[in-house]
């Protein structure tokens, strides 16, 4: 099967007749077969999406089609689908099946997408190299020894491997952008409350953002316009919307380099020379380069996981085997929970009840809150000054699958330029830069004002 860079391409060939989404689907379906080994699909909805697929073939006859008629969507196993099993990679939710669909599938179905099936993930999204998930490791395609990244690895495996067009996925401290730059794609983490979250499995809802991975900036502008804005569900979610974005209309920007990240201590040299060499490209093109500190990057990390297990494990109580999922054959709710979860949730929910529990509470989670209020205001600040913050997106390249030589500390600070907008609400995008080392690419982030997703897009696809 052909491999699109472009849904624009897709709808050109659909237009000439040139090919069918029942003929699409099913060289989707052909190459999840042939790319087992990826372990990126946990469940293909095969019959259902055949069937679907003819049917907006037909509506394309008539002239009736949505927007995404032909757009084949993998999404994340923590965003939820009416009658259809959702378990966030975990036993707890063995055998769950929603009763009802998240407003970002409601919003693509009604554009005649065709949802392909589930994407493997970290167990509740909570990981950086998709290894903690019930079904096994998601595989990076470009080499299989070593990991995608995480937690939204495998909608990132999808992407590259054209397995579908674009994935729908979530980012708390980097999920989208991390195995984005991964695995060579580009991946999107909207400003906070411009994307519903109904729907989605909460890990830390005020961190939490769905978002699209894509490999080219078309399909994310495109995907954008429809998930985005107000929802009655959500009420942490904002009346403004993608399409109506204003861009900016002078050709040269102001940039911030952030010197923190480019003298990274762990910072790998193959990232830190191409993204050097592409502030240097930006600078000869004429726009504005300006170096810039955040003395807060030390603190990111550890104010992340803080607040992050925290909101976790007052999120994750109601996991008890009473209403839902497994539930343990002695009826306990602490058995149920103890075998259950797995390693790193109880790591995560451990963590989180200790920095709330009487004592710590001041200590850690107050004074996490207040790093993160420091955080949007420095970012801010920034930001009135410059247009956009540029900064690598991972410190390293993919680790190998299964490498017991990276304590789960070492693992939380690959996360170390990705928490930074998830933190302070900004978008943030991932976009991959030239070849570092095995078919692996460096990757850079770009970091705008709230609500300048369509700016952020057309800057990085025009100018960067």
């Amino acid at each position: 099967m052909k491999n699109y860079y472009s849904f624009k391409d897709i709808q050109g060939d659909l237009c000439r007749g040139e090919i069918t989404c029942q003929k699409l689907v099913q060289g989707y379906l052909d190459n999840i077969s042939k790319h087992s080994k990826l372990n990126a699909f946990v469940e293909v909805y095969k019959e259902e999406s055949i069937k679907r697929a003819k049917e907006i073939d037909s509506k394309i006859i008539q002239k009736k089609s949505g927007k995404l008629a032909g757009l084949v969507i993998g999404i994340k196993d923590n965003i939820c689908y009416k009658n259809h099993e959702c378990s966030a990679a975990s036993k707890i939710l063995k055998g769950f099946k929603s009763p009802y669909s998240a407003t970002v599938i409601k919003r693509v179905l009604a554009e005649d997408a065709i949802i392909l099936g589930r994407l493997n993930c970290d167990e509740f999204a909570m990981g950086s190299s998709n290894e903690n998930s019930i079904y096994g490791p998601t595989r990076n395609p470009i080499n299989i020894d070593f990991v995608p990244g995480g937690s939204s690895g495998a909608s990132a495996s999808a992407v590259k491997a054209n397995l579908c067009q674009i994935a729908l996925g979530s980012d708390t401290g980097g999920s989208i952008r991390q195995p984005s730059a991964f695995c060579g794609t580009i991946g999107l983490k909207p400003t906070y409350g411009l994307v519903s979250r109904h729907g989605l499995i909460a890990y830390a809802s005020s961190f939490d953002q769905i978002g699209p991975i894509a490999k080219s900036i078309y399909d994310i502008k495109l995907i954008m316009n429809i998930i985005s804005g107000q929802d009655e569900f959500d009420s942490t979610c904002s009346a403004k919307d993608f399409a109506s974005q204003k861009t900016l209309t002078r050709k040269k920007r102001k940039f911030a380099v952030l010197k923190e990240a480019i003298e990274f201590k762990g910072i790998n040299p193959g990232i830190k020379n191409e993204f050097t060499k592409m502030v240097d490209s930006l600078r000869l093109e004429g726009h504005q380069i300006s170096y810039i500190s955040l003395p807060l990057l030390e603190y990111l990390v550890p104010c992340y996981y803080i607040l992050t297990t925290a909101e976790a494990s007052s999120n994750l109580s109601r996991y008890d085997g009473v209403k839902y999922g497994y539930q343990h054959n002695d009826g306990l709710i602490s058995t149920t929970r103890s075998k259950g979860f797995g390693k790193e949730v109880k790591r995560r929910i451990l963590l989180g009840t200790y920095v709330l529990s009487e004592g710590y509470y001041e200590d850690f989670y107050i004074k996490a809150q207040k790093i993160r209020r420091l955080v949007q205001k420095q970012t801010n600040k920034i930001l009135s000054k410059h247009d956009y913050i540029l900064l690598p997106t991972t410190p390293n390249l993919p680790f190998k699958i299964g490498d017991k030589n990276i304590s789960p500390v070492q693992r939380y600070y690959e996360d170390v330029f990705t928490v930074h907008a998830n933190l302070s609400g900004h978008p943030a995008l991932s976009f991959p830069l030239g070849e570092v080392e095995g078919g692996f690419r460096a990757s850079a982030q770009i970091i705008g004002n709230f609500f300048s997703e369509k700016d952020i897009l057309n800057t990085t696809e025009n100018v960067i």
